[in-house]
């Protein structure tokens, strides 16, 4: 359990940040910009939630995947050392969840006919928003893995990966089962 009995320490008042494991990195580092855009992406989710009165069962979906990413997010600011006492960290049952939820909402969605804008309900502008934020997270997190001396899980980018296919399904189904999806009309203000 995190107790918090002061919110700001000044540590990082010359522009570090500390991880999980007590090691200071510049707060512009690409560590930090992974783990902070995961924190963004939860953020947005709890403004989707905020519309999400009539649809309790995505809404405790939505409950259980900003979890999931306080979870990636300690996964992320806790790099794995060789040797080290393992930390919190992303499994595969937690990627196997998401894609099990996807089918279940996916279920009683038409096939889709056009690519979709941003819009419709709040809820549903919200995950578009949400879901674009994870893009981004999962964009960061990619190339963090790729920078020599930086092991990133692989089920992390997993999860990131599959978030935003959930996110786009939710989109559709908080859009009345895709019923008030905004199509996009190709070329229709030349």
């Amino acid at each position: 359990m995190v107790t918090l009995n002061r919110i700001y320490t000044r540590t990082g008042d010359d522009g570090s940040t500390a991880l999980g494991s007590g090691e200071r990195r510049a707060k512009y580092d690409l560590r930090v910009a992974a783990y902070g855009t995961t924190d963004e992406a939860n953020a947005v989710l709890g403004v989707v939630r905020l519309h999400l009165a009539e649809a309790p069962d995505l809404d405790a979906m939505l409950g259980r995947i900003q979890n999931d990413l306080f979870d990636l997010g300690a996964d992320l600011a806790v790099p794995e050392r060789e040797g080290k006492a393992e930390r919190l960290r992303v499994v595969a049952s937690q990627v196997e969840r998401l894609e099990r939820d996807i089918d279940a909402l996916n279920a009683n969605l038409a096939p889709l006919t056009s690519f979709i804008l941003p819009g419709g309900v709040a809820a549903a502008a919200y995950l578009h928003l949400a879901r674009t934020v994870c893009r981004r997270a999962e964009r960061l997190t990619v190339e963090l893995a790729a920078q020599p001396n930086e092991k990133v899980s692989p089920a992390v980018i997993h999860y990131l990966n599959r978030l935003s296919d959930f996110l786009f399904v939710a989109a559709r189904v908080a859009n009345g089962n895709g019923a008030g999806d905004v199509l996009w009309v190709p070329g229709q203000n030349r």
